[in-house]
């Protein structure tokens, strides 16, 4: 963790060697007036931007020496003066930690389904309780249609039986008739041929063709009977079924635009939805309780470290950690100590270059007496950006 960066994008000693390199004149240049007045002032430009960031680069060594200092200043303190300074930091760690996977915790719900979770609040609870509730009823519905289809079938399969009966019961009555028929010609024939008394037989004939007819036709009245039943029961069930069916639709409806208007599926979906809501409300709670404890600490931590008058008590609020381990801390300094190294070498190298660029000018001003003036001038600014 290194938070003590250079803000301005620097050029390379390459780059700056690359540039007091351009432009440089020839024999034939120098005899001309005009290119070497430009030379000289492109000359002078370089003078002043090299100035500049010699000015940008002294600024920036006092500030990492301030860091420095402000270092030397926290590691020199005693245990007891550590102590609320180390407890401060432990608590801006452990909250950062907290945040950190509060902000990267995986989630369960859509922008969208949370945007509208949180404008319906007050009336989810009941969507839900309504929505399984429809849902409940419609399977219902839905075993009531197959009960009474399954009715309806048997009912009409059962008229169908008797009507076949029927039919049957009717074939056989007239088979009866016309067997009774014939049997009583044969034995009214053989009566009259031989002259027997038959009367016990005739009686017999009798009671077996009123068997053969009658059954038959009081069979035929029974399933005349029944079939009107099973019409009646039959006609009740498609009654029945058809008020089923209008609430069928009508449920259908209601549950499916629950569902459209919640974008689910099912109740178990929209009560899930509710459920990850309510983490994410309870996660978002969590997160604007450990931004405020994160201030307050964070505004502990700079009272504390203003008591000592460091440069810049802030930059510790990130870099908590280095108040609580050292090796956190020798890293911060390591870097610092490089960086002011660094520093102070360009420093080194743009000062060389500034007197280079400055004894050459001197040439110019010596062969160019007009130029004099706004030569002199321009150096002067340059010395007054770079005097200390």
């Amino acid at each position: 963790m290194f938070f003590f960066k250079r803000r301005k994008k620097e050029k390379t000693l390459e780059n700056k060697f690359d540039e007091l390199n351009e432009g440089i004149l020839n024999e034939k240049d120098r005899e001309n007036p005009h290119k070497v007045e430009h030379y000289v002032i492109e000359r002078l430009e370089q003078m002043i931007e090299t100035t500049k960031e010699i000015e940008d680069e002294k600024a920036e060594y006092k500030v990492v020496t301030s860091y420095l200092n402000d270092i030397q200043t926290l590691e020199g303190l005693t245990e007891e003066e550590k102590k609320p300074i180390t407890d401060i930091a432990s608590n801006i760690v452990a909250l950062n930690k907290t945040r950190y996977e509060l902000m990267h915790s995986e989630k369960k719900i859509a922008d969208v389904q949370f945007a509208q979770m949180q404008q319906e609040e007050s009336d989810i609870p009941n969507a839900i309780k309504r929505l399984q509730s429809n849902e409940a009823y419609l399977e219902t519905i839905r075993r009531d249609m197959k009960y009474l289809e399954r009715e309806k079938g048997e009912w009409q399969l059962y008229q169908e039986i008797l009507s076949h009966d029927r039919v049957k019961m009717q074939k056989f009555m007239y088979v009866a008739a016309g067997l009774s028929v014939t049997a009583a010609l044969i034995l009214l024939i053989t009566q009259i041929i031989l002259g027997t008394d038959m009367r016990l037989i005739w009686m017999i004939l009798i009671f077996i063709a009123v068997l053969g007819i009658c059954l038959p036709y009081l069979k035929m009245m029974n399933d005349r009977t029944e079939s009107r039943r099973a019409k009646a029961n039959a006609d009740k069930a498609i009654t029945l079924l058809n008020k089923v069916k209008i609430k069928y639709v009508n449920m259908t409806n209601a549950v499916d635009y629950a569902c459209e208007k919640y974008h689910v599926r099912n109740g178990k979906e929209l009560e899930y939805i509710w459920e990850c809501y309510m983490d994410a409300v309870k996660q978002k709670e969590k997160f604007e309780q450990n931004s405020d404890d994160i201030d307050y600490f964070n505004n502990r931590m700079i009272r504390e470290l203003s008591a000592y008058r460091l440069y810049d008590s802030r930059v510790w609020i990130p870099q908590a950690a280095a108040l609580i381990d050292h090796k956190e801390m020798v890293e911060i300094t390591h870097n610092l100590v490089m960086r002011r190294q660094k520093l102070r070498s360009r420093m080194e190298y743009n000062a060389g270059i500034l007197k280079e660029q400055r004894t050459e000018v001197a040439k110019f001003m010596e062969e160019m007496p007009e130029m004099r003036p706004q030569i002199q001038d321009i150096l002067d600014s340059v010395d007054r950006l770079s005097r200390p």
